[in-house]
């Protein structure tokens, strides 16, 4: 993950991630006498995740609420509505590996946090599917995340 934008985290998702980044680099710290090769790939493993989390909190603006605006930006819980359904959709524009509780996360960097970034309400942004179609979904109402009932 290298990314050179802002990353919205509220403080609780924040204090979670700094907690997840002690007990890994403690777990690290443990493990490094271990020659086993199960040993070595859980290191690496454990060290990328340090190096994703050290790159959201070196990123973080925390707790600071978006403008209640109706425009889609980190930090807000959006509905949209996929063109040619009925079928909405509830989600935090966020910033995936921080914990948000039950609510869904897309990154404003996935395709449909791409496209939606900007809108208003109201506003029919298009992106590209995996199998190359292209999916409609229009802007039903963005509220701040803190103002959700999310």
């Amino acid at each position: 993950m290298t990314t050179a934008h802002r990353i919205w985290l509220t403080p609780t998702a924040h204090q979670k991630l700094q907690e997840e980044l002690e007990a890994l680099q403690q777990r690290t710290d443990d493990n490094d006498d271990s020659s086993d090769q199960n040993a070595e790939a859980v290191r690496r493993a454990q060290q990328a995740r340090i190096q994703e989390i050290h790159e959201i909190l070196g990123n973080a603006t925390v707790g600071e609420e978006p403008p209640n605006d109706g425009v889609a930006e980190p930090g807000m819980v959006l509905t949209i509505r996929y063109e040619g359904s009925d079928d909405t959709e509830e989600f935090l524009l966020g910033t995936r590996g921080a914990d948000y509780g039950g609510i869904e996360v897309y990154s404003p960097d996935s395709p449909l946090g791409a496209a939606i970034v900007g809108a208003g309400v109201g506003d029919t942004r298009s992106y590209e599917l995996p199998n190359g179609s292209l999916q409609q979904v229009t802007l039903l109402s963005a509220v701040p995340y803190g103002l959700s009932e999310a």
